[in-house]
């Protein structure tokens, strides 16, 4: 069985994103407690990457989860750097009570395509959702728009996280070929499947985060 640090020296073989320290910020760690357990999630750029403690204090499974589950490696601390970041990384987590599958966990989209101007889609699960550059960045209208059109509740981030995530989004946003774009997003197929539109526009104004 290959340990976490063979497949860890594997993998960067192999060119595996590593990230410095100043480029893995995670969003938030959620500590979910009840039926006598206690499970650790990572968010991460729309990942949730799920821990238990003894795997979050040993810093080899915590590279190699994170790898596996969100594509980038953790950058490599000393045994005492890392101890004290996991540390103070569970006493800063939002401690939440355990159901027996949180609306929000796992979620993670396949990609963000632009159509160009201020039109993107989600693609999450074989489903295409579409949004405007306004709804895409304002939390409360993503989260009720995949909940209306994919059935899933994305996790509800703090506003400072969600504002970095969608803007590593939209950085690597794939770009929807030009004659996909006009066989797929007539104007009139656009405003057809936003019915929603003219409720939301009527919304008081928001920061643009929740």
């Amino acid at each position: 069985m290959v340990t976490d640090t063979e497949f860890i020296l594997e993998s960067i073989s192999q060119g595996c994103v590593t990230l410095a320290d100043s480029e893995f910020l995670i969003d938030r760690l959620v500590k979910y407690v009840g039926n006598g357990r206690i499970r650790w999630h990572v968010e991460f750029r729309g990942h949730r990457v799920e821990f238990t403690t003894g795997q979050l204090k040993k810093q080899p499974t915590f590279r190699r989860k994170m790898l596996e589950q969100a594509g980038v490696l953790p950058p490599q601390r000393a045994g005492g750097d890392y101890r004290r970041w996991a540390i103070a990384l569970r006493k800063n987590a939002i401690e939440l009570p355990w159901r027996d599958r949180p609306v929000d966990a796992g979620f993670t989209i396949d990609r963000l395509v632009s159509l160009g101007g201020d039109r993107w889609t989600v693609d999450y699960q074989g489903k295409v959702i579409k949004f405007t550059t306004t709804k895409l960045r304002r939390q409360t209208s993503f989260r009720k728009r995949m909940l209306g059109k994919a059935k899933v509740l994305p996790p509800q981030l703090d506003p400072v996280a969600y504002r970095k995530w969608v803007d590593w989004l939209i950085q690597n946003a794939t770009e929807a070929a030009p004659q996909a774009s006009d066989a797929l997003m007539s104007e009139k197929s656009w405003l057809d499947d936003l019915p929603e539109l003219a409720g939301w526009q009527s919304e008081a104004p928001h920061d643009g985060t929740n």
